[in-house]
This record gives structure tokens, C-alpha cells and sequence, in this order.
């Protein structure tokens, strides 16, 4: 049970963020390894506010507004200074390492054990039935994560929404409906790095600290739990595209929880397992899209 909820727990965490990789990978195919440095800003912001007594329900609407920020940053480097996306990523992620240590104190690690957070506090210490207190954490998680997923419902189905889809698909229907793709595309790469920001300040609760590594592989566990996700459900049209990727980061973290207790490996080598996870997720689901492409013919 404690490994069922420990799953649980870090998928739900992200998740949230592997929200804000289906935008960039799936919608509008930009490549945005800033993702890696929003993650951990969001970290540093929530350990920074908290440990200044602001109160940790507080700090994580202003971590998504910090990622938000940073993410218009990527989107106006790529499209008002031409600058390729992969690099307009690459230059955000940089900055941003040196912009956490800042907000941190200048620590690469800032623990906040004494003080109150989402997880734990006055009401989940007192009012909280002592039966359901070892599941508090997974609820809480679940109920942002699914609040998160029906605000990126409700986007995706306005107006801006679609023209962020069509953004990533058609960028000459946006034009002809004259609107700015530039604009489009900023807004989407906000609202994806708010939620890594997001993602990241909910994980330093959990923790109780910040740590500057913290985002180091964010972006690959994104693209897994989103290819992985995907191509699993792709077949249930029932099934929305934001509750597949969700479902894929559980999925995700429980095959990295699977592995490391086999013991082939340590859990020291969790970057290793992550990359090696996501490398044969990419060659299955190359290999499925090329029969899907190529269907045998029988005589």
C-alpha cells in the first residue's frame, strides 16, 4: 500500500506538469526545454514565500504566475527575436538557474520542515479523521490535479483555445482569421510553464524543501507521460486527451517504481531509468506508427 500511495502521490504531482507538455509537445510541436528550469522555479518561489510566512495555499497560484512569466519569456525570444525554439527553451532553462539560487538565497537547498504546507497543517493535523489521514496527501493531490485538468478542458473548448490547437496544426488558419500565431503561441507556452511551476511548488510541499536540482529530467518524464498516455488510449475516444496524459504519468512513475524494486538497478539511477523508460516508449510507439502506417495485406 505504501508503494501503491508513493506512486500515486508523485504522478499526480507530475501530471500537472506533463498538462503543460502535451501543450508544447502535442499542440503546438514546440520542443520547450524551459520546462526544466520553470519546474524548479516554482519550487524555489513556494520555499521562498513560505519560509517569509506566507501562508502555502497562497504560494502556489504565484508559482503558476512565475512559470507563466518565464514561459512568455521563451514564447517572445522565439517569435520577436527569431530565435529557434529549441534554443529559446535552452536560454530560459539556463536563466532560470541562476534566477532559483536568487529566490532561494542563494542556496541550493532550502528546507522548510517547520513550517505548514498544503499537506500538512492545523486542519490536517486536527479535523482530518484519523482513517483517512494516511490518504489525505493523494486526495489533496487528486482534487488540484483534476481541478487542473478541467481548467485546461475548459480553455482548450473557448475561442482561444482552438486557435491555440489550430496554432500548432494550421497556423495559416490563425493568420486568416487574423489573429497574431506569434501571440497564440506565447499563450500557450505560458500557460504550459505555469503549470510546471505549479507542478514544481506542490512537489516542494510534499518535500517539505527546495532543492536546485529539482528539475533536472522534468521535461523528459513530460514527454514519456504524454506518449505514453496517448498511445495507450488512443483507441478510447471516450477518453479526453488531458485524463490520458494524467493517466500516463501514474503509469510512468509506476513502471520507474517497478523497476527499481526488482533491484536490477539503484535508485540512484533514476535519471538512468527515466531515460531508458522513455527511450523504449519511443521506440514502441515508432514501431506501432509505422504498422498503423503500413497495415499488412493479406491475399
Amino acid at each position: 500500500m505504501t508503494i501503491l500511495l508513493g506512486i500515486l502521490e508523485e504522478g499526480l504531482i507530475y501530471a500537472i506538469m506533463a498538462l503543460g507538455v502535451y501543450i508544447t509537445y502535442k499542440i503546438l510541436d514546440f520542443p520547450d526545454l524551459s520546462v526544466d528550469g520553470t519546474f524548479p522555479l516554482g519550487a524555489a518561489l513556494t520555499a521562498g514565500l513560505i519560509v517569509k510566512g506566507i501562508p502555502p495555499a497562497a504560494a502556489l497560484p504565484l508559482s503558476f504566475l512565475a512559470g507563466a512569466i518565464a514561459g512568455c519569456i521563451t514564447g517572445l525570444i522565439h517569435v520577436k527575436c527569431r530565435v529557434r525554439d529549441l534554443f529559446s527553451g535552452i536560454i530560459v532553462m539556463t536563466a532560470l538557474y541562476s534566477v532559483n539560487l536568487r529566490i532561494a538565497g542563494m542556496r541550493a537547498n532550502l528546507p522548510f520542515l517547520s513550517q505548514d504546507t498544503i499537506f500538512d497543517n492545523e486542519w490536517t493535523r486536527n479535523q482530518v479523521p484519523d482513517p483517512i489521514k494516511p490518504y489525505i496527501l493523494v486526495l489533496i493531490l487528486a482534487a488540484i490535479t483534476i481541478i487542473c485538468k478541467l481548467l485546461l478542458d475548459w480553455y482548450l473548448g473557448t475561442r482561444s483555445g482552438y486557435l491555440l490547437q489550430a496554432a500548432g496544426d494550421n497556423d495559416t488558419l490563425v493568420t486568416s482569421l487574423a489573429m497574431d500565431k506569434g501571440l497564440v503561441k506565447v499563450i500557450g507556452l505560458s500557460i504550459a510553464n505555469g503549470f510546471a511551476a505549479l507542478a514544481g511548488g506542490i512537489l516542494a510541499q510534499k518535500q517539505a524543501f527546495f532543492d536546485i536540482s529539482i528539475g533536472t529530467g522534468t521535461m523528459v518524464f513530460g514527454l514519456a507521460s504524454v506518449i505514453l498516455g496517448t498511445q495507450l488510449f488512443k483507441r478510447f475516444s471516450m477518453v479526453r486527451t488531458t485524463t490520458a496524459v494524467i493517466a500516463g504519468a501514474i503509469l510512468y512513475k509506476a513502471c520507474v517504481a517497478f523497476v527499481i524494486s526488482i533491484r536490477i538497478v539503484k535508485a540512484t539511477d533514476l535519471k538512468l531509468i527515466t531515460a531508458a523508460i522513455l527511450l523504449l516508449i519511443l521506440v514502441i510507439s515508432d514501431s506501432l506508427k509505422r504498422k498503423g502506417a503500413h497495415p499488412h495485406v493479406g491475399a
